[in-house]
């Protein structure tokens, strides 16, 4: 089994935290959040992950190194392909060519969720979908009574159905993939002035291949600050009984610490309440405030301050204020 992860998109929705660290690579509940898509897949799926193709843009040498590593901590082979352009998610995924080979996953990086991945791999396909009151700005399915799905339509303008696609897909055999995106790109076939993967889709199914759907039990959006702070959230809800989340060189002097809560190593906490919904990074200092619902990356300095809410990136330098702030790297407020 491989997984496929695009990830090359700039972010802009989370900016300024996108300007210095990709947003694949932004921290949620002590993890960047590829790293947790990546182990809650393999954690679930019915065969070993053995490859993890990663198609980024100019991340530089580190980022790529740090991604070779999520994937050696599950076993599996990381790969690097870079999308120089952005042509869409259809041309994202040919990026990795490669790689499209055999049973493959393909996983959007800026999503997290709660589900159960062990399926039926002799299945043509798998479409993990959601219902949604917004079907418009989703790519979305129709099913007949089989229950195979039917149609694939990318943001309708006009009700077709509210089953939206989450942006997890299986593949028995990733080079039916390769085919039809290569078709697109070759034909020059877009949609809304893009490359679709739901394109390429509608085109295996005209062929004959059988896609069926699977549901999810949540689905963890981390597209702007405000669903970021709601995933951190809800993760730290969800770890808190399997992973130890205060790390044991934490120092606390007259500070108390409200569960769950994420805690990096080497950080210092002084005369504060933490939590509850916390995130701390490595190597912080944090005194003399209160912090609830708050993510806050590694080396970040906070003095004074009542933060709900808020978002700090690492090197931060954050003094005597209230507020929902959200600051990006080597900032000073």
């Amino acid at each position: 089994m491989k997984i496929i992860i695009p990830m090359a998109g700039r972010g802009s929705r989370l900016r300024p935290h996108t300007l210095t660290v990709p947003k694949p690579l932004i921290p949620i509940a002590g993890k960047p959040m590829v790293q947790r898509l990546v182990e809650d897949l393999s954690a679930t799926l019915p065969e070993k992950v053995e490859e993890i193709a990663f198609i980024i843009g100019d991340f530089g040498e580190t980022v790529e190194q740090q991604l070779k590593e999520i994937a050696a901590n599950i076993g599996a082979k990381g790969s690097i392909y870079h999308q120089e352009q952005p042509l869409g998610p259809g041309h994202a995924i040919l990026c990795a060519a490669p790689s499209l080979s055999g049973k493959c996953i393909v996983a959007f990086s800026d999503t997290l969720f709660k589900a159960n991945f062990n399926f039926n791999s002799d299945e043509d396909g798998i479409i993990w979908v959601q219902k949604v009151d917004n079907p418009a700005s989703f790519g979305v399915i129709k099913l007949n009574d089989d229950g195979i799905i039917t149609d694939f339509v990318e943001k309708p303008s006009n009700f077709i159905s509210d089953k939206a696609i989450v942006g997890i897909y299986y593949f028995k055999d990733g080079g039916n993939l390769k085919a039809e995106l290569q078709y697109l790109i070759d034909h020059d076939v877009k949609e809304k002035g893009e490359y679709q993967l739901t394109t390429a889709l509608e085109h295996m199914k005209q062929k004959g291949l059988k896609f069926r759907p699977s549901g999810i039990e949540e689905w963890l959006d981390c597209g702007n600050k405000d669903n970021v702070l709601d995933t951190n959230t809800r993760i730290l809800q969800l770890k808190v009984e399997n992973e130890n989340l205060v790390h044991d060189s934490v120092i606390t002097e007259n500070t108390v610490i409200i569960p769950p809560c994420c805690i990096g190593a080497n950080t210092v906490l002084r005369n504060t309440v933490v939590g509850p919904h916390v995130s701390i990074g490595d190597h912080c200092v944090i005194e003399n405030s209160i912090l609830s619902n708050t993510l806050i990356q590694n080396h970040t300095n906070v003095d004074h301050a009542n933060l709900q809410r808020a978002m700090l990136g690492s090197h931060v330098q954050y003094d005597g204020k209230a507020s929902d702030v959200s600051l990006g790297d080597y900032s000073s407020y």
